[in-house]
């Protein structure tokens, strides 16, 4: 079965808890999530019904070599997205906001080409001095 967008979002946490500390247990999801404990430990369960993770009562869980895959993509796509908004020039304080509202929404084709985007950005420093400066004129036009 294909994971949820809220199934995605546990496999994304998962993956970068364990890539930050080794670990992840219970407390760790329902405090990164900000979720009841009792609900991260329901949604383990059906991640280990969908495969995704290996979870053992009581002793905790890890992922599968399919979540570990899963959770690796879904990091990636993310981190690129933060990239992406930052590139446009989008207010660092709405960038994880606006993340959170469109990563669930986009196909890995529309991801793909994001990344063709920020890349092309990223290799020539002036073509973001020149997006800068039709910005600039846009908000000027915006204000007269």
């Amino acid at each position: 079965m294909p994971p949820t967008p809220s199934m995605e979002d546990y496999i994304e946490r998962i993956y970068a808890l364990i890539e930050e500390k080794g670990y992840a247990r219970v407390s760790d999801l329902a405090e990164n999530l900000e979720v009841h404990p009792s609900s991260v430990t329901k949604m383990i369960q059906k991640l280990d019904k969908g495969k995704y993770v290996v979870y053992e009562k009581y002793r905790g869980f890890v992922l599968t070599p399919n979540g570990k895959k899963l959770g690796k993509r879904l990091v990636y796509r993310h981190e690129l997205l933060e990239d992406f908004l930052k590139v446009i020039g989008v207010d660092d304080e709405n960038i994880f906001q606006d993340v959170e509202g469109i990563e669930h929404h986009l196909s890995w084709n529309a991801i793909d080409r994001i990344g063709d985007l920020v890349q092309f950005f990223e290799e020539d420093k002036n073509r973001i001095k020149d997006l800068r400066e039709v910005q600039a004129k846009n908000e000027d036009q915006e204000q007269s």
